[in-house]
């Protein structure tokens, strides 16, 4: 398997469990309102957000770092699907 390949199918499970966690948020909104729906919001940014400070800190840069980030946080998404 290449590295272009593999960075593909990290990408397309982040994009799952970014379309999930979307559904999750709406589902939360309308059955208990924002409140939770921003601390569970929240939860994600700041997962992200830490994952791209533990990168960086490493030595990742630019939008390497930020897809690295955005999968550590989503990629969970590729174990959703068949």
């Amino acid at each position: 398997m290449t590295g272009g390949s593999r960075s593909s199918t990290d990408i397309r499970g982040g994009h799952i469990g970014l379309v999930v966690t979307i559904i999750a948020l709406v589902v939360i909104a309308s059955s208990s309102g924002p409140r939770w729906t921003l601390i569970v919001a929240g939860c994600f940014t700041a997962w992200f957000i830490l994952a791209l400070t533990i990168i960086r800190i490493r030595g990742g840069r630019g939008s390497e770092a930020v897809r690295r980030a955005y999968v550590a946080t989503f990629g969970w998404g590729d174990y959703v699907t068949p």
